[in-house]
């Protein structure tokens, strides 16, 4: 990637993220996550109390990149058709029609999804992980970039249908959305009783698709893939790297889905962070997201009030991050 590219890519980024600033306070860290799950071509599950920007953050997005934006209120009486559409026959013409529904979208809020039974939340992470949708044995392509962002709220679980652990798998990551600072707090009471903030259209959906491809290009270490194996390899086997301690608080480990999103995972960040090449911290930093919601949790683990993160965490302080072979490899035609 010469400079001028690496200027110009990192000129739009930044003029996405200022427009999206424009409107949400605080919440770096989700927004960071909802970048990198566009630039990755992964999906977000997150988890967070009522009234935190999450649907703001993904409509504000959207409107930055000329994108179409649908929300779904997941509810018990749902059904699949409500989704993906479905066929509808016409009296006058005597034929049937296709009706595609909001999931024909490039940016979708799943919110509350664990409100709808198992047969809706199927047929969403069906489209997810496909890419398409068929009605009546005829075939339709969703819009790229097409990003599925899933919300639940840790209360109200009374009436929900929790999502299996084999389909929260397609889940690139699962994010925890926190309440805002008490100066974050000030500035949102600010701006959303002021006047209303325009925001300006700073990119379109092919700039977008373009910025996929060239984070798809950014270099990944082979050292650092192996790591990402090892962390994963750890949730199955804890005994096998020397955490034995930890065997009877896992059921079952992550899934190879997990190393893969790692890796797609760190390339995003770095490219967000401005380099053509990831780093262990980069993939360190989203090893919780991306594993938090894949381990499955013996009894006696929720009995000892243990959670995924310290589990995760436990194993991160055991696996040694590789070194950082292309920091001395960079540096060196800089110096030249």
């Amino acid at each position: 990637m010469s400079n001028e590219i690496d200027a110009e890519v990192k000129s739009l980024m930044e003029r996405i993220l200022y427009e999206v600033k424009k409107v949400v306070v605080g919440q770096d860290h989700f927004l960071e996550r909802v970048l990198v799950a566009i630039l990755a071509k992964g999906h977000l599950l997150v988890e967070g109390m009522p009234g935190l920007a999450k649907t703001l953050t993904v409509k504000t997005l959207a409107n930055t990149i000329r994108g179409d934006f649908k929300r779904i209120q997941f509810t018990p009486d749902l059904v699949p058709a409500d989704l993906v559409g479905t066929r509808i026959y016409n009296q006058r013409t005597g034929d049937f029609s296709t009706v595609l529904g909001p999931v024909f979208t490039n940016l979708l809020l799943a919110d509350e999804i664990n409100r709808a039974p198992a047969k809706v939340q199927s047929a969403l992470l069906e489209v997810m992980q496909e890419g398409q949708v068929t009605i009546a044995g005829e075939t339709h392509k969703v819009p790229s970039p097409f990003l599925v962002m899933a919300t639940q709220n840790p209360i109200e679980t009374e009436g929900t249908y929790p999502l299996p652990e084999a389909q929260v798998d397609r889940f690139m990551m699962k994010v925890l959305v926190g309440y805002p600072t008490d100066e974050e707090e000030f500035v949102i009471v600010q701006r959303v009783t002021g006047a209303a903030t325009l925001v300006a259209a700073v990119a379109s959906t092919g700039q977008l698709a373009e910025l996929q491809q060239v984070c798809r290009a950014s270099f990944v270490e082979p050292a650092l893939m192996q790591y990402a194996v090892r962390l994963v390899s750890a949730t199955r086997d804890p005994a096998r790297h020397g955490l034995a301690d930890l065997a009877p608080y896992i059921s079952f480990g992550a899934s190879p889905r997990a190393t893969i999103h790692l890796v797609e995972g760190a390339r995003a960040l770095a490219f967000l962070r401005g380099r053509d090449y990831a780093l262990p911290e980069d993939m360190q930093d989203i090893v919780p997201d991306v594993l938090r919601h894949r381990l499955v949790l013996s009894y006696q683990a929720l009995s000892e009030g243990l959670s995924a993160d310290q589990i995760i965490l436990k194993v991160m302080q055991k696996i040694p991050a590789p070194d950082k072979p292309l920091e001395s490899h960079v540096s060196v035609p800089a110096k030249a």
